[in-house]
């Protein structure tokens, strides 16, 4: 009796058969020693973070890109991304001798407008998210006749995306327990949830999104496609209102868990990997981690093989200010508090003294605004929420009206630079700047010289 060999699915054998190597590079699936230990796992990094243009967006756009007829070469191409997508299909447009066009936001980094401009594309910037930008290139491509790179929504460029998942199947030997992966469009993780889906069905695929950017889990939840009103704009390599129709039916097939991440939480997932790759990632290439970290935290997992993409590293230089601001609530090493204290002498100095005593002092704004009392921001070093609950407790036992800030956003974008504002009531005051040595009760010393 002859057996027949079950037939292999089309997108499948798009995967096992996408040219992503004509122009892409095969990236390490690298053991971090040092997230391994941090996080009682097996922890592995898929350094898509390696490729050409820093990121693994030119796998989906060569092979689309590849595939095109003589008479649409001759067309050209024209896409709309944020910057990763760009710079793959400028790459690509490049390799094959094909004009380009890109149409980008004007929020898009100046790193990734300069990338695509250095790889010979034109660029025009239009609107304020991926979502405007993409509907402008959309006339654009009708009425230049040039063939529209859609980012995600494409069956050869999620075959090219998908590849990412067959390397780390192979490099694994498939003996991974659960793989994060970034979300945007949802093209990276419905290549990656195909492929491994249909090797190993036990190996959990998890996405992860931006709190202020997760189309896809609200379409997921809602069993439809749903389009934001709005996207956040730090993780600007998935700000996208509306995910694919195709990558959601295959999400909706394949993936097992959604996860949402704030901004504070991605900026420590970028520290993280700093400290285990030496690279500093961007926002969205942090995504992956960030969630792998909520997982562990929440399931309390132990000794389980996992792996997060690092998806890109095209970070504007710019923003590491900002990332170094949030990070150490990120990690939740740092407590942000709004205090009041009656504005009469001493009274900052017994502060210090009765609930300071040695806690090192990450942050610490003042400014006279008026005669009775005094308004401070104090950032204060911890070892988690539940130091940062036992500080808020002192606070309240010494009297101390207080507001925990640490979860608010606006308070950290903004509040810290506005401590005290304009008084009336300290129309005769003297600036000055002091340095301070950087130990525990120096605040203090100053004081009781003062």
């Amino acid at each position: 009796m002859t057996q027949t060999t079950p037939p292999l699915d089309p997108l499948v054998r798009s995967i096992l058969t996408a040219r992503v190597y004509e122009a892409a590079v095969e990236t390490p699936l690298e053991r971090s020693e040092w997230l391994s230990e941090k996080l009682d796992n097996h922890v592995f990094l898929k350094r898509e973070d390696l490729q050409p243009v820093f990121s693994f967006k030119l796998r989906g756009a060569y092979n689309r890109i590849a595939h095109l007829s003589e008479e649409e070469r001759s067309r050209g191409v024209i896409a709309a991304s944020a910057g990763n997508h760009a710079q793959g299909v400028a790459f690509s447009a490049r390799k094959l001798n094909i004009p380009a066009l890109i149409v980008m936001p004007v929020t898009t980094p100046s790193i990734k407008v300069d990338a695509v401009l250095k790889y010979g594309a034109e660029v025009q910037l239009f609107g304020d998210n991926y979502s405007e930008a993409a509907d402008h290139c959309v006339e654009l491509a009708h009425e230049l006749k040039r063939v529209f790179i859609h980012p995600f929504n494409d069956d050869l460029v999620i075959a090219g995306q998908g590849s990412v998942g067959m390397e780390i199947m192979r490099q694994s030997g498939g003996r991974m327990d659960a793989i994060f992966v970034p979300v945007g469009g949802g093209g990276l993780i419905a290549g990656v949830a195909a492929y491994v889906k249909a090797l190993n069905p036990d190996i959990q695929v998890i996405g992860v999104e931006p709190e202020d950017s997760d189309a896809m889990t609200r379409s997921l939840e809602q069993n439809d496609l749903v389009s934001l009103s709005s996207v956040g704009v730090f993780a600007d390599g998935v700000a996208v209102r509306t995910v694919g129709n195709r990558t959601f039916d295959l999400c909706r097939q394949h993936v097992d868990r959604m996860i949402r991440v704030g901004t504070d939480e991605l900026c420590g997932a970028i520290k993280w990997s700093y400290l285990a790759t030496r690279t500093i990632v961007e926002p969205a290439g942090a995504l992956a981690l960030a969630g792998l970290r909520r997982w562990v935290e929440e399931e309390g997992a132990q000794g389980r093989r996992l792996t997060a993409i690092n998806s890109g590293a095209n970070m504007n230089f710019e923003r590491l200010r900002y990332v170094t601001e949030r990070t150490l609530v990120g990690e939740q090493l740092e407590a942000l508090f709004a205090i009041t204290l009656p504005e009469e002498p001493g009274a900052l100095r017994r502060f210090c003294v009765s609930v300071l005593k040695e806690r090192n002092i990450t942050e610490f704004n003042y400014r006279m605004s008026e005669r009775h009392e005094a308004h401070i921001f104090l950032g204060v070093t911890v070892q988690g929420v539940a130091e940062r609950h036992d500080f808020e407790r002192v606070l309240d036992q010494q009297g101390y009206d207080n507001i925990d800030l640490t979860e608010d956003a606006l308070a950290k974008n903004h509040i810290r630079h506005m401590v005290g504002g304009a008084s009336s009531a300290a129309g005769t005051e003297r600036l000055f700047r002091f340095w301070f040595p950087e130990r525990s009760g120096a605040l203090g010393d100053f004081l009781e010289q003062m």
